[in-house]
């Protein structure tokens, strides 16, 4: 079976990419891997993290795809996360949000989105937010 994996992060950008990830998918006949390796930082509660993960879960079954939701704790960077991961299911697309950058940022376009794009051995689609 195709199988897509999604970087998601509870954030616009990871909105935009769970959007792509889901319609990527269908057209594909694909399973759908949701990687998430962001931690709950200060003042958030793991709950809320499970919650959130869970309501990405239910999204995705909703539009009839079959889902692989995953929160590594390898302490691993992200990036090393879902490229491992990736290669372990044989993903035919991986998914990730980009978000708007300042100019100083842009010359750092963000390692973890910089890896992924220079070391995928497959394709990647690279989502805005609006």
């Amino acid at each position: 079976m195709p199988t897509v994996v999604l970087g998601y992060v509870p954030k616009p950008e990871g909105e935009a990419a769970l959007a792509a990830s889901i319609s990527e998918a269908t057209l594909r006949g694909a399973d759908l891997v949701v990687v998430n390796a962001h931690r709950a930082h200060h003042g958030e509660s793991e709950d809320g993290a499970a919650a959130e993960l869970d309501g990405v879960r239910s999204r995705v079954e909703s539009a009839g795809v079959t889902v692989d939701v995953r929160q590594p704790e390898t302490g691993l960077e992200a990036s090393e996360n879902l490229l491992a991961i990736a290669e372990e299911v044989g993903a035919e697309l991986i998914v990730i949000g980009l978000r708007r950058r300042t100019p100083v940022g842009k010359l750092i376009l963000g390692s973890n989105a910089q890896r992924i794009l220079l070391d995928a051995s497959c394709p990647v689609l690279a989502v805005k937010s609006d």
